[in-house]
């Protein structure tokens, strides 16, 4: 299904009356999924990537520091909608070792983590080993020296979104996630943008 996209503030956007915004982000690494901070220390937020309409919020969210495809709407229905276990979430991960065949069955088969001081046997989902390493922006940020040794890439597949989930799931399975990418939110995919951009969507609902 083709999505008809225009950058923000183009000629294509600004003439279109829409009752609501939708638009998809790469959010960059260490930036926060918010516009308005909680505490009083700096952090970078995602009103500083452009300008954003009265209203605008993110649907879900990534934590500082992962990176990838992120939705923002001023539609609360589509929020609802986006986040909820009928739309899946795809990442890429960069885990510390070399995943073995019975890590990748653990997270299939659901791992049991910590969420907020209870056990919880996460949803089995899609899980498998990439052949090498994806084509991804550079983040600006060393993971650390290969001499320490292997890493290895593996595409994860939800439908729920627990805080930190990913992360919490691979270092269950006893690989921790070193890189974060999200590249896929139902049919919206993060395709070859880079780290900072914006693009307008012409809707969501009618393509997730």
């Amino acid at each position: 299904m083709s999505v008809e996209v225009a950058p923000v503030n183009s000629p294509a956007s600004s003439s279109a009356e829409r009752s609501h915004h939708h638009y998809k982000i790469f959010k960059p690494h260490g930036y926060l999924s918010q516009f308005v901070p909680e505490t009083r220390k700096s952090k970078k937020l995602l009103g500083e990537l452009t300008d954003f309409p009265l209203g605008v919020m993110a649907i879900g969210r990534l934590d500082h520091d992962s990176e990838g495809l992120l939705l923002l709407t001023t539609d609360g229905m589509v929020s609802h909608q986006v986040r909820s276990k009928k739309v899946d979430k795809e990442y890429y991960v960069q885990v510390d070792g070399d995943i073995d065949d019975e890590a990748i069955s653990k997270l299939q088969q659901g791992v049991e983590i910590g969420i907020k001081g209870e056990k919880y046997l996460t949803l089995p989902c899609q899980v498998f080993k990439l052949d090498s390493a994806p084509q991804l922006p550079a983040n600006g940020r060393r993971v650390r020296d290969a001499r320490h040794g292997p890493m290895s890439w593996i595409s994860i597949t939800i439908s729920e979104g627990k805080n930190r989930q990913i992360r919490k799931m691979t270092a269950a399975a006893g690989f921790p996630t070193m890189r974060l990418v999200r590249v896929r939110i139902g049919n919206i995919t993060l395709g070859k943008m880079q780290p900072g951009e914006v693009i307008e969507l012409s809707d969501i609902s009618s393509i997730l």
